[in-house]
């Protein structure tokens, strides 16, 4: 739901190769932030633009989205943070979305399963070509 808000304003999965939404396994809501990787960091600027401040039009909800940098960056440096999580055993919807970087089929899913070793950069992209922004209870989430 909110992926597809993002993607209907112009920021969708081939902006992004990273995304997670925490959810709440017990009453399946989310926990109120989300970590968004972006593959170009100028694309943060209009995603700030749009939500920084804003109330969340796909939420029943009075939060108000507040866009700080992650602490943790990149994509590689993300999917190493999950790449043993419990999340990955869990059903998909729970689970950290990957996208293609780079190339033909940039803004695909791929695939991130449990257990994956050390995830490599595509060929000629740089860690600093990747940032990641979130906003939330902690630096580097982004509230919902």
């Amino acid at each position: 739901m909110l992926l597809e808000e993002f993607a209907q304003y112009g920021h969708g999965s081939d902006k992004m190769d990273f995304f997670y939404l925490p959810i709440d396994f017990k009453n399946k809501c989310n926990r109120g932030y989300a970590f968004v990787n972006f593959v170009d960091f100028q694309d943060i600027v209009p995603f700030y633009n749009q939500y920084n401040g804003q109330s969340w039009k796909v939420f029943n909800s009075d939060k108000i989205c507040d866009i700080t940098y992650a602490r943790i960056q990149g994509k590689a440096a993300m999917l190493k943070r999950f790449e043993h999580s419990a999340l990955l055993d869990k059903e998909d919807e729970y689970r950290p979305l990957v996208f293609v970087s780079h190339g033909p089929k940039k803004g695909q899913r791929e695939e991130f399963t449990s257990g994956q070793q050390g995830y490599q950069l595509q060929p000629g992209a740089t860690p600093f070509e990747h940032s990641s922004v979130s906003s939330g209870r902690s630096q580097g989430e982004v509230n919902t």
